[in-house]
């Protein structure tokens, strides 16, 4: 690697918000450069790693072409760059939650599936000659999505603006596009096919395997996304201990709900939130108390699944 590891954040908006929260969540300070408005910023403790703050759709670009080695942006933009060695996914951030659809005009009441939609394509293409059109920014996707349905009778209209808007205008009789209520999709008069769910979005930390990455770059990398992913699991995992003279009662009943990797902890276990109070029952159940349960704020393991799967993207790029 030959300058430093770059790393591309949102510019603006919602999404801008939410990733800045994010990283304070995990302890990573962001210090920008320049003030509120500034394109560049930095990370505390992070040296040779440089931000740079840019649009959601030039991440997925930038990503895709090699030019930035980890970026967060949706979802919906890194499935729209087509490059079968493009953006790898590392990690689920759980917010910028859109889904990506097929929506069409609620006036065609006898129209609720993708097997209807083909129905209504073989009857424009017969009737007038011309084939169903469909208005999207997500040209790709839709293009996999009808091939996977056998919808074959229709062409692409790509939108440049408020796609929601091309059935009204006459410009296409189906959308594809993202929508996070439906509520602007029922303000035009739409609604979403039965099947018509192509992706559940959601903002990712993603890589670009094509960088220029180098044994430093991906040691950096490993540093930052062990963080993460300690933080991630923080919030999902409770630290549960019980008296030592306990020790041999509580394991045996905690057993079906401890995380692998916790047989040897002693006198406790790191359990799921989501199977925190069967455990506490199946401890109760034994005799075992008292109990305490606390939520640790980063859970690290000797491992980065993340950082091993973007060491072996890159060797296969």
């Amino acid at each position: 690697m030959s300058g430093p590891l770059i790393l591309a954040l949102p510019s603006k908006g919602r999404l801008k918000e939410q990733v800045e929260a994010w990283l304070a969540d995990c302890g990573l300070a962001l210090r920008l450069a320049g003030g509120a408005r500034g394109y560049a910023a930095s990370l505390d403790g992070y040296e040779g790693l440089e931000v740079r703050l840019t649009s959601a759709a030039d991440i997925a670009a930038g990503l895709a072409a090699g030019d930035i080695h980890l970026g967060v942006t949706g979802e919906d933009l890194l499935s729209e760059t087509g490059s079968a060695k493009g953006p790898l996914l590392l990690l689920a951030l759980g917010f910028g939650r859109a889904d990506l659809v097929v929506a069409a005009p609620r006036s065609w009441i006898d129209v609720q599936t993708m097997a209807d939609v083909d129905d209504v394509a073989h009857d424009i293409l017969a009737r007038t000659g011309r084939r169903l059109r469909v208005a999207t920014k997500y040209p790709i996707q839709t293009r996999s999505f009808f091939a996977a349905h056998g919808v074959a009778d229709y062409r692409i209209v790509e939108s440049g603006g408020a796609t929601e808007g091309a059935p009204a205008a006459g410009v296409a009789e189906l959308i594809v596009d993202i929508t996070t209520t439906g509520a602007t999709l029922a303000a035009n008069g739409l609604k979403v096919l039965d099947d018509g769910m192509i992706l559940m979005s959601q903002a990712r930390l993603a890589a670009g395997p094509g960088a220029d990455w180098g044994a430093a770059g991906l040691q950096l990398a490993r540093r930052l996304l062990s963080v993460l992913e300690a933080r991630a699991r923080g919030r999902t995992i409770a630290s549960v201990v019980w008296p030592l003279a306990q020790e041999a009662t509580a394991r045996a009943a905690v057993a079906p709900y401890a995380r692998a990797g916790n047989a040897e902890r002693a006198n406790g276990a790191l359990v799921g939130g989501d199977d925190l109070f069967a455990a506490m029952e199946a401890l109760t159940r034994a005799g075992v108390g008292p109990v305490s349960v606390t939520q640790p704020a980063y859970v690290f393991t000797a491992a980065s699944e993340a950082a091993d799967r973007l060491e072996a993207a890159v060797r296969a790029h």
